[in-house]
């Protein structure tokens, strides 16, 4: 095996598995605040890498995942619930035991290229390994850093991609630079390349924690409450964190923490988006973050997710102002006795619209399967509304769907970036979810035309049609509601196994060979995996789907496993690039194509 040194890069070329024969292994390493040498290791496929080159002589487009290794720690406690007992029972279901390092997947995303739907690259992260991989930005931008949070290491990575397949590590933000959050969630790039975080989770260190603006809050500790907002430079250096907790704390009732606090708080931030121009962030509140994964001890109360959505003044880049904390109003489906499935419960994400003069931003919701609008993020206090219902598209996913949008576990929503659609994953009810006798449904991406939502304007009294009645909820609310143009199931027959996240491609190839960005993108790719111990496991399947002008979509069938044939690109395997590591769980994901190939 032979070396070669460079300037913060090892690189040799080996055998790495049998899967791979050859594989050059390049390593960029930078040193961390605490003193310690963090790095990227890229594994590239050598044959496969050549291919992409040569072949067809087209330039390439990649995939990116950004994907956990499978561990024990993954293990539902139903699985191992026998032990000790036969090899017949639990025990065949523990997940790996050996630890296996985190990474970012390089995949050819080029329709047409000989090496199309391959693993060219596994980008490895260590020192820290098994820290539950989760989301990077929505949309990637020519010359823009990728931001990729690290769950349970609460660390943000950044990473250089300019010369794809191969990345380099920019930097890495660890915990003792963010003890105003935890948990990082979701990242927003703005125009000058730095970015803001949501950090879902409380301060580090449970008790009294002062910003550097001068306020202060209590937080309940590490995974807890309240969260933050924290603006990164490109190399992820924190350049400010902004508490998301009121000073008198939010509404009590709705308001759940465990250990309680005396001012109770929604302040759970993880979807994150903005609007330069109008100088605002909007943030969704989802969970209190610890405890969607207190397997077999459930959340003791449906209050722990939450129903509120923040904007902020970014008129300060350095400085977001929390300016107002919107509470979603409950639809027709509501019921007290199952307050975890109502329309408001669990707000993951948040969309903002694009264009100008349009100044609205969408809000959906995990547990509550409902889509809600305000058409003005600008104003004091945003109205919003319900415009659809998550059971409004079961049927347009899969035939054998009913249509109730409660408990519909819907994760990715993103306006087009021509403000004519909206995209929505879900990944469907799971068995059992509203009772003994629940089939659940199957999951999902359906496509909603808002051209006549947002042609109402800025005013909520002008909008045409209401959510207004169970009947609306399963069949749409009419006048300028929006409207299902487009749906294909992902993963039919697997209730709650449909995709929890997506990306959508703003790349074509021009005439003169290079790529450009378009406002009209024409593939998506989803990923089907949420959190292992939440119950929503999924398939770990990454798919491609090709979107028309009009809205239609269906699943790519030549986007297929290298090894199994099969549609989909299957994280469940023996082997990898980095070696004999088993299975792997991906969670998201961003199109991306190297400096030199796009314009």
């Amino acid at each position: 095996m032979a070396v070669a040194l460079a300037v913060g890069t090892v690189t040799y070329t080996g055998s790495a598995t049998s899967a791979y024969a050859d594989v050059q292994v390049v390593k960029d390493a930078k040193k961390a605040a605490d003193g310690k040498e963090y790095w990227v290791q890229n594994h590239l496929v050598s044959k496969d890498v050549a291919a992409s080159r040569s072949g067809d002589g087209k330039r390439k487009k990649w995939l990116l995942v950004w994907a956990g290794d499978e561990n024990i720690a993954d293990t539902l406690v139903k699985d191992i619930k026998n032990l000790p007992g036969s090899l017949g029972g639990g025990l065949n279901k523990i997940k790996n035991a050996l630890p296996g390092p985190d990474f970012l997947a390089v995949i050819d995303a080029t329709q047409g290229s000989p090496t199309y739907g391959k693993v060219v690259n596994t980008a490895t992260v260590g020192p820290l390994v098994e820290n539950e991989p989760h989301h990077m930005q929505y949309v990637w931008h020519k010359g823009d850093t990728i931001y990729a949070g690290a769950l349970f290491a609460a660390a943000t990575y950044a990473f250089d991609v300019s010369a794809l397949p191969q990345l380099k590590l920019k930097g890495v933000s660890l915990p003792t630079q963010t003890l105003g959050g935890s948990v990082p969630d979701a990242y927003w790039v703005l125009k000058d390349g730095t970015a803001y975080g949501t950090y879902m989770g409380g301060p580090v260190v449970p008790g009294p924690h002062t910003y550097a603006n001068g306020s202060t809050v209590v937080g309940n500790g590490f995974a807890g409450s309240p969260g933050e907002v924290v603006r990164f430079d490109q190399n992820a250096q924190v350049l400010s964190e902004s508490p998301a907790a009121t000073p008198q704390g939010d509404n009590k009732k709705l308001c759940d923490n465990l250990p309680q606090l005396d001012k109770p708080t929604c302040a759970n931030p993880h979807g994150i988006q903005a609007r330069e121009d109008l100088n605002t962030l909007v943030t969704s509140d989802y969970a209190e973050p610890r405890n969607i994964i207190l397997d077999p001890v459930k959340q003791p109360s449906p209050y722990l997710r939450r129903p509120t959505v923040r904007t902020w003044d970014i008129s300060d880049r350095n400085k977001p102002k929390l300016k107002a904390v919107s509470y979603l109003p409950d639809g027709p489906r509501a019921d007290p006795a199952d307050p975890l499935h109502a329309e408001s419960r669990a707000v993951m994400e948040t969309t903002v619209t694009n264009l100008p003069g349009h100044k609205g931003a969408f809000a959906q919701t995990m547990q509550g399967g409902a889509v809600f609008y305000t058409p003005d993020i600008t104003a004091k206090e945003p109205h919003w509304i319900q415009v659809f219902d998550d059971g409004a598209a079961n049927k347009a996913i899969h035939p054998n769907n009913d249509s109730n949008g409660g408990g519909s576990n819907g994760g990715w929503i993103q306006t087009s970036p021509d403000d004519k659609y909206l995209y929505r994953a879900i990944t469907g009810r799971s068995k059992g979810a509203l009772g003994p006798d629940d089939p659940g449904t199957t999951g999902g991406v359906y496509i909603l035309d808002i051209q006549k939502l947002l042609a109402a304007g800025d005013k909520v009294e002008n909008i045409n049609g209401r959510i207004d009645t169970k009947e609306k909820s399963q069949q749409g609310g009419g006048g300028d509601l929006p409207t299902v143009v487009g749906a294909a199931p992902i993963n039919p027959g697997t209730p709650g196994g449909g995709p929890h996240w997506g990306a959508y491609d703003n790349f074509v190839l021009g005439s003169d060979g290079y790529y450009r960005e378009t406002d009209k993108p024409q593939h998506l790719a989803v990923s089907n995996y949420f959190v292992a111990r939440s119950g929503l496991d999924g398939d770990h399947k990454v798919n491609l789907l090709n979107l028309g002008e009009d809205g239609k979509i269906a699943v790519d069938q030549n986007f297929r496993d290298e090894f199994t044939g099969q549609v989909g690109i299957n994280f469940n395997r023996k082997t990898w690039p980095h070696g004999s590591f088993g299975n792997a769980k991906p969670h998201s994901e961003l199109f991306v194509v190297a400096d030199a190939d796009l314009k």
